[in-house]
């Protein structure tokens, strides 16, 4: 479900959205900007839902044991 929210802001952001986002997409691009910020991911779902990737966690686990044996042969 979507919401209405009118907000203020200064006429040169104002002009600046126009130009560079254009007139009907304003709303989606303050959106995709602010979501990170305002809605937290339920973590342990998403998580649970990555570790179903049996390929992703295949190629992850095999980048770790890389990156382990790399962390091993350095020197201070």
């Amino acid at each position: 479900m979507q919401k209405k929210l009118t907000i203020t802001i200064d006429e040169e952001v104002y002009d600046g959205l126009h130009k560079t986002i254009g007139p009907g997409k304003i709303s989606r691009f303050v959106q995709e900007i602010v979501r990170p910020h305002v809605v937290r991911p339920n973590l342990e779902e998403a998580y649970a839902e990555m570790a179903k990737d049996k390929k992703r966690e295949k190629e992850a686990a095999e980048w770790a044991e890389i990156t382990f044996k790399d962390v091993a042969h350095e020197t201070a």
